[in-house]
């Protein structure tokens, strides 16, 4: 049989009534239309149990469905009944699905939470590591065709994982898509307008891309083409934006930076103003985090700058706290403090006020210091979009410096590309 056709229904009676916004529909349909199907209906239906006449209909006209939501604990979550139903199987229970969720959450397991174990008999689980309910795929039989079926949970941070990381893969593999390819790449502080434009400046000999936007990073998907040729419209990207802001594979910031500090045994401290610990809080969301980070400031009133890490009062009145002479005192009385191989320092204008003509809302400076390098410190303008957004994106710029020092790479010329930020 040849998959062609297919049908997406997205479940939740808070999608239905307006209380929550659909952000599934575009992600799933871009994503299949670039593996070669055909989307030809997206329904949204509340937990109501009515999604079972309309999933009824399209299996007599689609060969593929995909569903998300309805997969909860309570009784409103029929997913799993309605997929079992029309596939004539029982429900049964998955033991790795059990004994996850019973790792999780010990006896509470028993009651509401017991029905998220079950999936129908004969399809496969598809593993949830960020939530309660895993989903599944398998065929429901119809005369003598075999509708593929897939259903996922419905919040977004479960669902975006399982879809891209698990599901794709087996999407690609079915009959009439088996010349599937695709490259992944991780892109860093490129918004995701700027990065649609550019793939479209860059792209050749038919090259398909798509693009999903995370916390930290926006992955970016190369469709098609031979190896060589995604390979080459990812290095045309690089020589737009910059080296470091395009890696291979699946990669946080975070990551560029611990992987180099325990490839070299090395050990890392914060000083941060503008940022308020956020650089910490992501260095410590690692496990094991503590054998290459000592520690950090929060150094946000100047009184802090100078009684915490040592910066001069003369250098806050001179120069101001968001300046090249305070990041550097602050990265090395940091440095000095906590004897840790490297130190890195930001201070900035995050807003919405507090900017001035010289400097304005986004100017943020960082600073490094070393054991055995000269300390150095660079600027770089943000674009606003609001408070949150210029810490966020100036925590990754950090973590992406740092490397950049530690590898010995001169941060001016590091900054140079970034244009777009």
């Amino acid at each position: 049989m040849t998959y062609t056709s297919a049908a997406l229904f997205i479940i939740g009676t808070e999608l239905t009534r307006g209380v929550i916004a659909d952000r599934h529909t575009q992600v799933i349909s871009s994503q299949l239309t670039q593996l070669g199907y055909r989307v030809d209906r997206m329904v949204l239906v509340p937990d109501d149990g009515t999604i079972g006449d309309v999933l009824r209909d399209c299996i007599d006209n689609c060969d593929l469905v995909v569903m998300t939501g309805g997969l909860g604990p309570t009784s409103d979550d029929m997913t799993r009944t309605i997929v079992a139903n029309l596939a004539k199987v029982p429900l049964v229970r998955d033991r790795e699905a059990f004994d996850t969720l019973h790792a999780r959450i010990g006896e509470r397991i028993w009651g509401a939470n017991e029905q998220q174990t079950m999936i129908p008999q004969g399809f496969e689980l598809i593993p949830n590591p960020l939530g309660t309910a895993p989903g599944f795929k398998g065929f429901i039989p119809n005369g003598e065709r075999q509708i593929a079926c897939v259903a996922m949970p419905g919040p977004p941070r479960e669902m975006n994982p399982m879809f891209f990381d698990q599901v794709i893969p087996w999407l690609a593999q079915l009959i009439g898509h088996d010349d599937f390819s695709r490259s992944e790449y991780s892109t860093f502080l490129i918004p995701e307008s700027k990065l649609e434009e550019l793939c479209k400046s860059i792209s050749f000999n038919g090259m398909q891309w798509g693009t999903r936007f995370q916390d930290l990073k926006i992955s970016l998907y190369l469709v098609d083409g031979s190896e060589a040729d995604r390979t080459e419209m990812a290095n045309r990207l690089r020589s737009l934006v910059g080296a470091c802001l395009v890696v291979d594979g699946d990669v946080q910031p975070t990551t560029l930076l611990t992987t180099l500090l325990e490839e070299r045994g090395e050990t890392i401290s914060t000083a941060e103003s503008c940022t308020s610990g956020y650089i910490a809080k992501l260095l410590t969301d690692q496990p094991g985090s503590s054998a290459w980070f000592w520690g950090g400031v929060a150094s946000y009133a100047n009184e802090a700058k100078k009684q915490l890490l040592g910066v001069r009062s003369e250098t806050l009145e001179q120069e101001g706290a968001v300046s090249e002479a305070c990041v550097l005192e602050m990265a090395e009385g940091m440095r000095r403090t906590s004897g840790s191989d490297w130190s890195l320092s930001v201070s900035g204008i995050a807003g919405p006020d507090g900017g001035t003509p010289e400097k304005p809302v986004g100017t943020v400076w960082f600073g490094f210091a070393s054991k055995t390098r000269e300390s150095t410190a660079v600027k770089v303008h943000i674009a606003s979009y609001g408070r949150d957004s210029v810490r966020r994106r100036a925590s990754v710029m950090a973590l992406i410096l740092a490397t950049q020092y530690i590898k010995g790479a001169c941060l001016l010329d590091t900054v140079k590309k970034w244009q777009y930020i």
